[in-house]
């Protein structure tokens, strides 16, 4: 199978939607399929030994974003795929799409933005509904659209896309292990985050605001708790400035082993943003042992079972939210037993097996628009 793969983000940026495209390339790479990668200028001249196109971008708050182009049109038809990936397609996917349509060729959208919480956040009002005006054209032109949670889906479904299919993330179940507590470079980075043997509150992610990591200031005076926060962006200066004086170690941004070894520090994991799609790191976290604290919005109501793996906080009560990681703070035993339940809850969603469900959905639009071109071919007299 010849695939392209358009997408709005890709290394060096680090973020869900590039960790989601890297794991397709490399399982392609493993599966003997061929790809090709449209993404914003600044990326690598090519990753697991395909190409990776460039296309001129403009920055948004520390973000590349793509700009439609003329190359997008050539390079497809150069490449002539079975079917374009199209990466929570924005300016750059929706032109993708459209070459894609007007070459015959069916494409597949991954849905990964939470276009609605961010109107709310941003007190767009009337814009929101431009907004997701905006998003039912752009999937409208897909050929399958694929939703990672039930509250996305949800969400489509209200705007009018019918073409829709439900596909989760995959998550690394041999990096992020509960094992991993006991390698003496976790013992050292435990020994740094809780010289006392505090229980150690984690975080990963990007510091921006729609994470709404500010919302740890509810911790704020808990005794026997350390927090550890992983990531960067445009929000820590403010972070630093409302979370002054709790007791905070800013870990920076880590991927590969670090991050690893940094999952496996903590006791348990908090996000407090409402504006997820899915949450990845809360996987992260499960497959990591981690009971999770989360807001009952979008993508963590699928990931988090409350009171087996975790628990979801009102996601307007931050006092909701203080009380569940209380409630684990005290409580090693249950911290013990919400952790082993979340690593159970991910065990079979690893890459392999959700990037082989990606690939039956290829198929899938491939055969229909077989199927309709064959159709297209037969006389209007002999389909009578």
């Amino acid at each position: 199978m010849r695939v392209a793969l358009i997408t709005e983000s890709f290394l060096p940026t680090i973020s869900g939607v590039t960790t989601s495209v890297c794991r397709v390339l490399e399982h392609l790479a493993r599966t003997g399929h061929d790809a090709m990668v449209i993404a914003p200028a600044g990326a690598p001249d090519e990753y697991a030994g395909f190409p990776v196109h460039g296309m001129p971008a403009a920055r948004y708050r520390q973000f590349p974003v793509g700009m439609p182009s003329p190359q997008v049109h050539r390079l497809l038809a150069d490449f002539a795929p079975d079917v374009l990936h199209a990466a929570s397609p924005f300016l750059l996917g929706a032109q993708g799409i459209a070459a894609a349509n007007r070459q015959d060729v069916p494409s597949v959208a991954i849905f990964q933005t939470d276009v609605a919480g961010y109107a709310r956040r941003n007190r767009l009002g009337p814009a929101a509904q431009s907004a997701w005006r905006f998003v039912k054209w752009v999937h409208e032109g897909a050929d399958l659209t694929l939703a990672p949670s039930s509250a996305s889906m949800s969400d489509l479904r209200r705007i009018g896309l019918r073409r829709l299919a439900h596909w989760n993330r995959g998550v690394d179940l041999v990096g992020y292990h509960p094992n991993r507590r006991s390698d003496p470079e976790v013992a050292a980075l435990r020994r740094r985050l809780a010289p006392n043997g505090e229980v150690v509150v984690g975080y990963v992610g990007r510091l921006a605001p729609e994470k709404q990591v500010e919302r740890f200031r509810a911790l704020r005076g808990m005794p026997g708790i350390r927090l550890a926060l992983v990531g960067d962006g445009p929000s820590r200066p403010a972070l630093e400035r409302e979370l002054a004086g709790m007791p905070v170690t800013w870990l920076g941004r880590l991927d590969g082993a670090d991050l690893a070894r940094a999952y496996a520090s903590f006791d348990l994991f908090l996000h407090a943003g409402t504006e997820e799609t899915f949450g990845q790191t809360l996987q992260e976290a499960h497959a990591a042992g981690l009971p999770v604290v989360a807001p009952r919005a979008g993508g963590p109501i699928d990931l988090v079972s409350h009171g087996e793996n975790g628990f979801l906080f009102h996601p307007d009560d931050e006092r909701d939210l203080r009380r569940f990681v209380a409630l684990l703070v005290l409580d090693p035993a249950l911290r013990r037993r919400m952790g082993e339940a979340g690593r159970r809850s991910v065990l079979g969603r690893s890459w392999e097996n959700v990037c082989g469900t990606l690939l039956e959905h290829y198929e899938h639009v491939i055969d229909e628009r077989a199927a309709v071109r064959a159709m297209v071919a037969v006389p209007l007299s002999m389909q009578r």
